[in-house]
Formats: structure tokens, C-alpha cells, sequence
């Protein structure tokens, strides 16, 4: 893992460049050698992270980490598993509790019964090293940083890219045949290629100060993951656990103005939210704009967007880089279909068509927990939250209640993390069945063509949904469902990696509603139906995106195509 001009091999061209090396970039990379894909990925920085950025991985990611055998190591991650959880709104550490989100730790959170998988609190700086060892696992991935994209263009046949080291200044070319752009919210990919970006470009100016400080014992708040702080303007500041025990970031929530705290400011601030003053050491100052964009494409024939090159959200939900992880694991079969010649035309048309729509209502969930934390900057809380007595204690009840009321939906998100669909695609064979709203908070499995397919324990430690990933996967529900013969022979001719699922539980076939359930290599339905369609090529062009129209295509009856 080092920069291009050091030990580097003399290759230059390359099947997939992949642009920016955090954890979307690391995954994209790691899928395509997880499928045994040659690829090189460059970052300009060194690989350390000063500041992590994000905290949570998502249940849908962990699904992700369980297919690619990082499970052991996301929960090895120096993050303490007896921390509590808890988010607690208070006027300050040493003053009063208004309510909380109580939350266990993660050894005592249950995994929810849609998966095998939790959430996991792992930062980012413990994350992306998890990330980069899984990439540079492969020896058909290279991984190079202190390496600048300078500038790429593109032609009908190869995109070629000039690369420059940052410290010594040497430039090369090199082509690829495809790019995938996940090098962030200043994206060169995304300028390169002349794609705008709509929405909000400012919600709010907001700077994340990461101190080291021992707070625990300045308290009797117990431990906990995020402090939220309510003055008498409402919320302006949050202390949130980056390592569970002596790091944590201070966020402080500005508004559309510009801003950034003094020193002086830091440390009013600090003495503020504890209650007294006490020592710390400021670790590393961020400031930043909280955004509300999502790119008005995602890329063009050979050059493709993915993470915050496409999508920029607060980070209130958690969202962001858990939508990126889903860029990637999309991008990433279909780039290794198309690269081992069985993908068609359309099958790379089909990632914006799938991922577009679920940043924009990520997006717009995030900005809407955003409005929620901020409400009491307009219902402003009474004199009494901040007073001693009966009285006050009522007072400061009911509005503690309030906002944790407010604040809950962006705790419990289930249906965005593993409920998104794919709802408008050219590579799914959708049929005639209706498809209810997207929820948030609740989430109802299905084998509705688009959706993840349904998690059910198979056995003790496996699960039906480690049966998918490496190509498309027929699920054959019930003693009684039609053989898998005809499809296993469409694959074969068509050169489609194809496996079969029998299921004999009866709770499970249930589950999955179909006789026949066809799982893409990213763990979608494709296809579902009670019996064996006259051509399953077809079926199987449509998915891989070698059908004659390039739009959605008409629900296909039960044993025709």
C-alpha cells in the first residue's frame, strides 16, 4: 500500500481504477478482487484517518462485512463492547437529564429478526483499516496512496488517467476500461465528468472538535454514546464516543451562517456542556458543511459515481457512508459481469437507475432528522427546564419527552438500512404484484421483485442470505417446486455463475411467497413465480441486461416471458 512510484508494477492499464480510498472506494475495490477482478485503486492521502467521520456500520453493511468474512474483525475493533449505547438529552453533563434513547451495549444487542446481523459501533478509523486489509487481501488489487487523480477523459474505448504523486510530483497515464468515483463530496471524478449536483448546498456550517479528555468521572449521567446538549436556544452542541472511552467529538451545530469556534470559544464551550472545568487535549479541529446533494447522474458509459462522489447527507441517521456501502456491492457485480463478458449493455445503465433513487430518500431522511434535532430552536424550552423544584421537574419531563419523541424515528431506521427497493430498473422482472410504501422505522420482508431477498435461518450460523453473493442463486421453496434444470441450463449457455437453494421449512418457504425466487449476485430478487417460464434465457437477459429494451420492462406472466 504505497504511492504509485514505489515498487509499484509497470501496468498501465487496468480493467477498474477505482478514485478515493475510504471505505466505499475500499469496498468497490475489495468486492472486485473478492470476484477475482484485477483493479488498482489510488488515494491521495496516506490511509490514516484524523477525524473519523462516520461511527455506526449499518445492519445492511454488517450483511455485506458477513459476505466477505469481516464479521470477526468489525466486532474485533478496539470500540469496548460493554459500552452502553444510550443517547441522553440533558442541559449539561452536571446539570439536568432531560430524557433518553436507552440503548445496550453491542455484546448484549440482539440482532433484529429480519438478520443475521446487527449494527456495530465501529468509527471510521477503525473501520477503514478493516476495509484496506480486505482489499489488499487480493493480489489482483492494488492499493496506492499518496496518489492524485489529475485528470481523466474519456473515449469509446478505454478511459485514460493522469496520476501524480503528492510528495514527489511525478506524473504517469495509465488507462483503465472503467473508473468508479469514490473520492468524495470534492469528487475530480465527478468534475471531470461535468456532472452536477442537486439540492441544498448548505443546511448548516458545523465544525467537529476530537478532544481526549477522561469525562466519565465529571458525571453521574453513566456512560453513553451522545451527549445531546439543550440550552435556552435550543440544541447547539453534541459530545459523541469515537473509542468508548477518552476520545470523543464535539459537534458544534451552527446554522446557514458561516462559522467556525475560536480556541476561547472551544473551551467556554467544553466547560459549558460538562458543568465545570476539566483537561483536555484538542486532538484534531474539522469544520465542514453539513449538505443536502445527490449527483444528477451517476456516471456515463465507462466512468461511474458511488458514495459521497453521489450523495451528500447530514449525518444525522447514520445514512451516508451505509448508502455508499450499497453503491459499492452494486456497482461491484456488475462491473464483474460486464468485465467477465456475461453482463450486457444495459446492466451498467441499471446502476443509476437502482442507486439514485435511494440516495434521494436518504437524503431527504437525513435532512428531515436534521429538522428534528433543531425543533427546539423553535419550541424553544421554558426558563423551568434549567430550575430546581417540583414545578420544574414537570416542566422539564414534558419536554424531554417531547424531543425524545421527535428524535426516536432517527434511531430505529431499520426500513431504510435493509427495506429500500429497486423499484425502477431495467434489470429486474418485475411482476403484477403491488408494491406497498417504503417504510422507515418498520421493516416487513418480502421476495417482491427488487427487494433484498428474505433472511431465515437455515441452520444454526447459517442463513439464507449466505447462500447469495458470488452469481445469481434459484431458490427453490417446498417439495413440490418445479425443477431448477432449466434455468442451471440457460446459465450455462449464457456462461452465468448459478447456484440452487432448496428450502423444505415450511416457515421459510412461506417467507418467500414463490415456488422459484431468482437472487441477483447483490442479494436483490430478480425474478420470482410458481413455475418454470417457457424461456428462463430470457429471464436471465433481463437480468443481466441483454435485453432488447433498456427501460422497465411489463410485469412477466407465470410461465411465459
Amino acid at each position: 500500500m504505497t504511492s504509485f512510484d514505489e515498487g509499484v508494477t509497470q501496468e498501465r492499464h487496468y480493467p477498474v481504477v477505482v478514485v478515493g480510498g475510504g471505505p466505499v472506494g475500499l469496498a468497490v475495490a475489495g468486492d472486485l478482487g473478492w470476484r477475482g477482478n484485477r483493479c488498482l485503486l489510488v488515494e491521495r492521502g496516506t490511509g490514516n484517518v484524523n477525524q473519523p467521520k462516520m461511527d455506526l456500520v449499518g445492519v445492511r453493511t454488517m450483511e455485506f462485512c458477513r459476505r466477505w468474512g469481516l464479521v470477526p474483525a468489525v466486532e474485533a475493533a478496539p470500540y469496548p463492547r460493554d459500552v452502553p449505547q444510550d443517547y441522553i438529552y440533558l442541559t449539561s453533563l452536571r446539570g439536568f437529564e432531560l430524557s433518553r434513547e436507552p440503548f445496550p451495549s453491542k455484546d448484549q444487542e440482539p440482532c433484529p429478526p429480519q438478520s443475521p446481523q446487527k449494527r456495530e459501533r465501529c468509527p471510521q478509523h477503525m473501520f477503514d483499516p478493516i476495509m484496506a486489509r480486505f482489499a489488499a487481501s487480493f493480489p489482483t488489487v492494488e492499493l496506492r496512496y499518496e496518489t492524485q487523480l489529475e485528470s481523466l477523459v474519456e473515449t469509446e474505448s478505454h478511459v485514460e488517467l493522469v496520476l501524480r504523486n503528492v510528495r514527489t510530483g511525478h506524473e504517469k497515464t495509465i488507462r483503465a476500461d472503467y473508473v468508479v468515483g469514490a473520492d468524495g463530496g470534492d469528487s475530480t471524478v465527478r468534475k471531470a465528468l461535468s456532472i452536477g449536483m442537486s439540492g441544498s448546498g448548505t443546511l448548516t456550517y458545523t465544525t467537529n472538535v476530537l478532544i481526549r479528555a477522561d469525562l466519565d468521572p465529571l458525571h453521574d449521567k453513566g456512560r453513553g454514546y451522545r451527549y445531546i446538549f439543550v440550552g435556552p436556544e435550543g440544541t447547539w452542541l453534541t459530545i459523541t464516543s469515537t473509542n468508548g472511552r477518552d476520545e470523543w467529538r464535539v459537534q458544534f451545530i451552527g446554522d446557514a451562517a458561516p462559522s467556525k469556534p475560536s480556541p476561547e470559544q472551544v473551551r467556554e464551550a467544553l466547560f459549558r456542556a460538562v458543568g465545570c472545568e476539566f483537561d483536555y487535549d484538542i486532538i484534531d479541529v474539522m469544520p465542514w458543511v453539513r449538505r443536502e446533494l445527490v449527483a444528477e447522474h451517476y456516471g456515463t458509459r465507462r466512468c461511474f459515481l458511488a458514495g459521497d462522489s453521489a450523495h451528500l447527507m447530514s449525518p444525522t441517521g447514520a445514512f451516508g457512508m451505509n448508502t455508499g456501502m450499497q453503491d459499492a456491492v452494486d456497482i461491484g457485480w456488475k462491473l464483474d459481469a460486464v468485465l467477465k463478458g456475461w453482463g450486457g449493455p444495459g446492466l451498467l445503465l441499471s446502476y443509476e437507475q437502482e442507486r439514485r433513487p435511494v440516495a434521494l430518500r436518504n437524503v431527504a431522511e437525513a435532512t428531515g432528522n436534521l429538522r428534528r434535532m433543531l425543533e427546539t430552536r423553535k419550541r424553544r424550552p421554558p426558563p423551568e427546564v434549567f430550575q430546581d423544584g417540583e414545578r420544574a421537574a414537570a416542566v422539564r419531563k414534558e419536554y424531554g419527552e417531547w424531543y425524545a419523541d421527535l428524535l426516536r424515528q432517527e434511531w430505529f431506521t431499520i426500513g431504510i438500512n435493509l427495506g429500500y427497493r429497486y423499484d425502477d430498473s431495467c434489470v429486474i422482472c418485475y411482476d403484477a404484484s403491488p408494491r406497498p410504501p417504503l417504510t422507515v422505522s418498520t421493516y416487513e420482508q418480502t421476495t417482491l421483485p427488487g427487494a433484498r431477498a428474505p433472511h431465515a435461518w437455515l441452520a444454526p450460523g447459517r442463513s439464507t442470505l449466505d447462500a447469495f453473493g458470488r452469481g445469481f442463486t434459484l431458490v427453490r421453496s417446498g417439495p413440490d417446486a418445479p425443477p431448477a434444470d432449466p434455468f442451471a441450463a440457460a446459465a450455462a449457455r449464457l456462461g452465468i455463475p448459478f447456484s440452487v437453494l432448496d428450502i423444505a421449512d415450511p416457515d421459510i418457504c412461506r417467507l418467500y411467497e414463490r415456488k422459484l425466487v431468482l437472487v441477483r449476485p447483490d442479494g436483490h430478487v430478480g425474478w420470482r413465480g410458481h413455475l418454470v417460464p417457457a424461456q428462463p434465457e430470457a429471464i436471465f437477459d433481463t437480468l443481466r441486461g441483454a435485453s432488447a429494451s433498456q427501460t422497465r420492462r411489463e410485469p412477466i406472466a407465470e410461465g411465459a416471458t
